[in-house]
């Protein structure tokens, strides 16, 4: 692998748990974390770690501030997707077997769909930070958990990189000392939708879907309570009671993102395209092994459940067809059981290969927001989500992604998310109705959803 890497490379210590890496260097600005939670199979195997990014961008409304190192911000009114896709395009690098070796890290909120669609604005915007926060990174360290082995990497596109080098290794090859940092939530435990409002939203859609509106709807309900210290003690604690896949810990200026996601949105890797959709949700019991299994029967089982999924699986079909060659759109494994700390998933893979003309960037555009999490048909799906949700939903059901130099990309979608600012953490939980959706189901799926992100609140306290 070694003669493959960039210029710039030193291999480190291998360490089995990546939080160490992430604890030498998450006082620098953006420090990021793409975490596979030492969660098993291949999209277990590496974690990405970042920071100090030489370009920024963050989108609010219709502006984007675009900051590049040691000079003043422009602005700019253009797509944010196309803003970005031109400045990855400034900076094309080969290929290699490392999944990232610079590029752009950051998230993009489930709102950064108003610049694709006209959408209505109905709801409030409760978060009052950026719709997108991206950063352009020289540098990443990354740590593969199927060789053991782990690697400092840059192109060397920021001449910041080449004189911050040995200080950045010297970091990263002395263990961070252990702070006592704590964080702590306390107050009242606030939800949006009480039973009786997510009743009335819950037969709105029913109605929508009887009168050929549309076949299914996402809803969801916000929960915030305030909070206070170092989001990376919670993140900790996230990662050890809900380990996920495609976790992730972003610090931006305006807000820390701490995701335990099981859900990846799109992957490209030499220009073949991955979805993952979750559709079809059953709790887990630990404590009962047989109760667990027959869960996960009756999951694999539920014709409801399955055909939830294919609606979403078409949906995703056609989204991807924007952007991908004619008959290269397959669905090689359909409702497949992926089980995780406090739930079992259907989930359905979808392939397909980018045309010539279009990137991962285009892509990620054609398909945002996730169709797991809007409901079908999308359009008519996001308007009834903007008539029923009292808040905007912000970075929950959006995308945390990294797109490489190399045009590589991998992203998940924000479920299990907490966002914390302005000493507030929130958190969102919900579920796909459909014709044959029961109440009592539903919003006990809902808090089934939760259930990993309340039992951390509650070990805050």
């Amino acid at each position: 692998m070694t003669s493959q890497l960039p210029t710039l490379c030193a291999e480190l210590t291998y360490q089995t748990d990546s939080a160490t890496l992430f604890a030498a260097i998450r006082d620098l600005p953006w420090a990021v974390f793409l975490d596979s939670s030492m969660t098993e199979g291949e999209n277990g195997r590496f974690d990405i770690i970042s920071a100090d990014p030489f370009i920024t961008l963050q989108t609010r409304d219709q502006t984007t501030a675009i900051q590049y190192r040691n000079t003043d911000s422009s602005q700019s009114a253009e797509d944010p997707f196309l803003l970005l896709q031109q400045i990855l395009q400034q900076y094309p690098q080969p290929s290699n077997e490392l999944p990232f070796c610079g590029g752009a890290i950051g998230y993009f909120g489930y709102d950064l769909g108003r610049r694709i669609e006209n959408l209505p604005s109905l709801a409030v915007d409760s978060e009052q930070i950026p719709e997108m926060a991206v950063g352009i990174y020289d540098w990443a360290v990354i740590n593969d958990h199927q060789q053991q082995r782990c690697w400092l990497v840059s192109h060397g596109l920021d001449p910041h990189t080449q004189q911050y080098w040995p200080e950045l290794l010297n970091r990263l090859q002395t263990p961070a000392q252990s702070g006592s940092s704590t964080f702590n939530v306390f107050g009242e435990l606030r939800c949006n939708m009480d039973q009786q409002t997510y009743q009335t939203a819950f037969q709105q859609i029913k109605n929508y879907i009887t009168e050929g509106d549309c076949y299914q709807v996402n809803l969801a309900k916000r929960y915030e309570i305030e909070a206070d210290g170092d989001p990376w003690t919670a993140y900790q604690q996230l990662r050890q009671q809900n380990a996920a896949p495609f976790s992730a810990f972003i610090t931006t200026p305006d807000a820390t993102i701490l995701s335990s996601s099981p859900e990846r949105l799109l992957r490209v890797k030499n220009r073949q395209v991955e979805t993952k959709p979750i559709k079809g949700t059953r709790p887990r019991d630990l404590q009962n092994p047989v109760r667990d299994r027959l869960l996960a029967r009756q999951l694999q089982n539920s014709l409801k459940d399955r055909a939830e999924n294919v609606m979403i699986v078409d949906l995703l079909r056609n989204d991807l067809g924007k952007v991908c060659e004619p008959g290269s759109i397959s669905v090689p494994t359909p409702f497949a059981l992926e089980s995780f700390a406090t739930v079992h998933h259907l989930v359905s893979t979808i392939t397909g290969v980018l045309a010539e003309d279009q990137d991962a960037v285009s892509l990620l555009r054609a398909c945002f927001p996730g169709g797991s999490i809007t409901g079908a048909p999308k359009m008519r799906a996001m308007e009834i989500i903007e008539e029923l949700e009292p808040q905007r939903r912000g970075v929950y059901c959006g995308s945390v992604a990294y797109i490489g130099f190399d045009g590589n990309m991998d992203s998940n979608i924000t479920i299990r998310t907490l966002v914390f600012s302005d000493r507030r953490l929130r958190f969102w939980a919900g579920g796909g109705i459909v014709a044959d959706s029961e109440l009592a189901a539903e919003y006990q799926e809902v808090a089934d959803k939760a259930a990993a992100m309340l039992g951390l609140v509650e070990s805050l306290r």
